[in-house]
């Protein structure tokens, strides 16, 4: 069954081109600008009072689909942002500093560039110290990097879900929520790749433990603007980086007073664009009525990424090291071949208005839902003439 349909229009914008980019700029489904129609219809209508309805209706919508999503069902404890790196900054200024000197933060070398650039410029001017676990080999990343965290000496923890450029899935959140404490160490887990790619990737538990990032331009199918942070409830009542809205529930304030929402609120911003929450809105409707759960999705995928695995031998790619095999429960919606030829092997698919991308050394390819077997054939035979 294809579900191309629900993706007429991105798919009828290019129609020679083969998109096998998911997992970076996800094709947008017809749904999403239903959903951006309905923001500037809301705004034309409504306008001042269309607040009202954007921090109540569909805020709280969104909020109930990401906590749902995520299986934590805690909505109260989800806040957005326009992008993640505001939560980071955020974040950084709201951990407490133990050792009463900068913030010692554990990190790996595998993190997307929003943490690694940030996190190494405050480095360099002296705002934090920063221990660096390196991602490979994976075989032993997460006992090596649990054995650092257990440590005791970082005031913040922050690793991916999904590492961003191996596709591989660090399984060892259960542990690093045991060290989590309100007074220090804050775990943070960057879960961008996994959010909408792995199923429930959370657990009530966890969620009372973890700080959890994650947003809508990759599986969410729902573009820029919605980036999101699951707050556990009593870290960080009194966040110093702070926008009006963090007192939105209570305007009646006395002047000078400073007052925090007491859920994830407290971490909230400015004014900021609606439209990606619409968006958003829209395109879990879309999925919900077509039966489109993760899981499902992700066994949709999984079908497609062995279809290419299974002929890469007869290709320019069957002489690079896929990072990410898909043994296990738990897979990336994107695989991982590493190769020097990496970058000339994007170029020269690029070439044919065939989609991918490359990090270093390493070919990216990703699949969704407007892909088909004949897609995948038709990347199997450029392959082949590379």
């Amino acid at each position: 069954m294809s579900f191309k349909p629900l993706f007429a229009r991105s798919l009828a914008a290019d129609p020679d081109r083969l998109h096998f980019a998911a997992h970076s700029h996800h094709l947008w489904p017809d749904a999403s600008r239903e959903g951006q129609i309905e923001c500037w219809d809301d705004a034309a209508r409504l306008a001042d009072r269309k607040w009202k309805r954007v921090m109540g209706e569909i805020w709280s919508a969104a909020q109930a689909e990401v906590a749902a999503e995520l299986g934590t069902g805690q909505s109260d404890a989800v806040v957005f942002a326009a992008n993640t790196h505001d939560f980071l900054v955020r974040l950084w200024g709201a951990a407490p500093r133990r050792a009463g000197g900068p913030l010692r933060i554990l990190t790996s070398d595998g993190e997307f560039h929003s943490a690694r650039r940030q996190f190494a410029r405050w480095a360099e001017e002296g705002s934090v110290t920063l221990d660096v676990v390196a991602a490979e080999p994976f075989d032993d990343f997460a006992n090596r990097f649990l054995a650092r965290a257990a440590a005791g000496e970082h005031d913040l923890i922050l690793v991916s879900h999904v590492l961003f450029g191996s596709g591989r899935v660090f399984a060892g959140l259960e542990e690093l929520a045991r060290l989590a404490d309100p007074a220090g160490p804050w775990v943070v887990v960057d879960g961008y790749h996994a959010f909408m790619a792995l199923d429930a990737p959370l657990t009530p538990a966890l969620g009372e433990r973890l700080f959890y990032l994650g947003g809508g331009y990759k599986y969410a199918m729902s573009g820029e603007g919605m980036g999101f942070l699951h707050c556990p409830p009593e870290f960080g009542a009194r966040p110093p980086l702070t926008g009006w809205y963090a007192e939105f529930e209570d305007l009646t304030l006395p002047p000078g007073q400073i007052g925090y929402a007491p859920d994830a609120m407290r971490f909230m911003g400015a004014t900021f664009d609606p439209s990606a929450l619409y968006r958003f809105l829209a395109v879990r409707g879309m999925l919900a009525a077509n039966g489109l759960t993760t899981a499902r999705i992700s066994g949709l995928v999984r079908e497609l990424q062995q279809r290419l695995i299974d002929e890469l031998g007869d290709s320019v790619l069957g002489t690079a090291e896929l990072l990410n095999p898909t043994s296990g429960e738990q897979h990336a919606r994107f695989l991982a071949l590493r190769s020097p030829a990496a970058k000339g092997w994007c170029d020269a698919l690029s070439a044919r208005n065939i989609v991918t991308d490359v990090r270093g050394d390493v070919l990216r390819i990703g699949f969704g839902l407007y892909q088909d077997e004949a897609d995948v054939d038709l990347l199997l035979e450029a392959l082949r003439n590379l």
